[in-house]
């Protein structure tokens, strides 16, 4: 497998070694709430759940979220703390480059998931994630800006994987996806990068 392992996430989790975690939802998931684009009673799935901030969120809202994750361990920390909050929510562990729901979705949140897989394995993911979603289903990405000096030698580094704006153009075509019109959301990430909050319809 090319990039992080299994046992590197289950690691990870295992030993709370969690840089990324904000430790609460991300900010702009209370944006999307608040504007409708996360609807009350919408099937939402949330790849790469890790700790289970925004799944729970997501619930208290009255969202039927479902959250993936690949570690076994971050499954288990999610479903706790679910439970400590009263709230139901569906937790599954899984490969996202082979899991499939049952029925396409009207949501998917993906704010980690895309930037912990390394990029030979994005033009699969965003296929999934194009087949996850009904027509006219919203994809709410937060695309990770976190270039590194190698680039320029072409070297790739991650977690997390940066995502160039243009390089997320190709990945997520027009001819299958609707895309807003510039200047998109920057939001401020705890490691010092940012992310750029772009809504995208598939076609």
């Amino acid at each position: 497998m090319t990039g992080p392992t299994l046992d590197f996430w289950q690691q990870r989790f295992l030993a709370r070694d969690l840089p990324w975690d904000r430790g609460a939802p991300g900010p702009q998931l209370r944006a999307w709430m608040d504007d409708g684009t996360l609807k009350r009673g919408a099937r939402v799935l949330v790849p790469g759940c890790g700790s289970g901030h925004e799944v729970l969120a997501l619930a208290r809202h009255g969202v039927q979220a479902t959250g993936l994750d690949f570690a076994p361990e971050a499954v288990t920390l999610a479903r706790h703390r679910l439970a400590e909050a009263g709230l139901a929510a569906e937790v599954q562990q899984a490969d996202v480059l082979q899991w499939t729901p049952a029925e396409p979705v009207d949501a998917v949140y993906e704010q980690t998931c895309l930037c912990a897989l390394h990029p030979d394995q994005w033009r699969r993911y965003a296929d999934q994630l194009h087949a996850w979603l009904k027509p006219g289903g919203a994809l709410c990405a937060l695309f990770m800006q976190a270039p590194r000096e190698s680039a320029a030698d072409g070297r790739i580094e991650g977690p997390p994987y940066h995502c160039d704006i243009h390089g997320m153009r190709a990945l997520f075509p027009a001819s299958c996806w609707d895309w807003p019109a510039p200047p998109y959301p920057r939001v401020p990430h705890p490691r010092g990068w940012h992310e750029l909050a772009v809504v995208l319809r598939r076609r």
